[in-house]
C-alpha cells in the first residue's frame, strides 16, 4: 500500500496504522497479503513494516 501526506510530513497517523491493520486483517482470509504501506511526504518516506508498526 502507498499513499502521501500532503502535509509534507510522512510520519504515519494512529488512523494510518489503524487502517493499515485493518486491511490486513480483512485481506488476511482472502489470501492477500499486505506486505507494507508507504507513506510518502515532501521530506521523504515512512514504512510502516521499516518502523516496526506492522
Amino acid at each position: 500500500m502507498i499513499h502521501n501526506h500532503p502535509s509534507g510530513d510522512p510520519t504515519p497517523s494512529r488512523a494510518d496504522i489503524d487502517m493499515t491493520r485493518t486491511v490486513i486483517d480483512t485481506a488476511k482470509p482472502l489470501g492477500i497479503a499486505v506486505h507494507d504501506h508507504i507513506i510518502i511526504g515532501k521530506s521523504g518516506h515512512a514504512s510502516l513494516k521499516g518502523l516496526k508498526l506492522i
